[in-house]
């Protein structure tokens, strides 16, 4: 059983706070075997933007991972994948995420959309737990972080784990140069 610390926050294992996890999350966590190596943390929900977070927890930037949901078409048929990317950057879009989807323009989902399809909460949206067949495009910087800080699938909670844990999801796919 591993517990993680970053900053002001001080996880337990995933498996001892359920509660503190969205639906998803817990799912994919429990299917991972993952319940046990998976910190969880409670936060304030009004905090649980990234900047909000940092600030308030005394987090590095660098150890804050932001998940955003993106999509695009090609010959009618729509593409969705998730960005882990860290908050110091933005999903390069327009370029690297086109082309990994193969679409000729990826957008981000609105809010609504992501928060529908994901069955997550906005500022709490995950890499884990996402809809089977969804790319989960993993910057590769991310791997090399000893413990990252992302969403838990709600707002009042964050999972802190190694970076290298999120290029083990099954459709993980590290990239270079994700975020720019």
């Amino acid at each position: 059983m591993t517990v993680y610390t970053l900053g002001a926050l001080h996880a337990v294992p995933a498996a001892d706070r359920p509660d503190l996890l969205g639906d998803p999350v817990h799912a994919a966590l429990s299917t991972l075997g993952w319940l046990d190596t998976v910190g969880v943390v409670e936060i304030d929900p009004d905090l649980s933007d990234t900047a909000a977070t940092e600030e308030a927890y005394g987090l590095d930037t660098r150890t804050l991972v932001n998940c955003v949901v993106v999509a695009g078409k090609r010959e009618g048929v729509e593409k969705v994948a998730a960005c882990a990317v860290p908050a110091t950057t933005r999903a390069d879009v327009n370029s690297t995420v086109k082309r990994r989807l193969d679409v000729r323009k990826a957008s981000f989902l609105a809010r609504e959309d992501a928060v529908e399809r994901t069955g997550m909460e906005f500022g709490g949206i995950s890499p884990i737990g996402l809809p089977a067949g969804w790319p989960v495009l993993v910057d590769a910087r991310v791997p090399e972080l000893p413990v990252i800080c992302i969403g838990s699938g709600v707002r009042r909670s964050k999972l802190l784990l190694p970076g290298a844990t999120l290029a083990q999801l099954p459709a993980a796919a590290v990239v270079e140069g994700l975020g720019v």
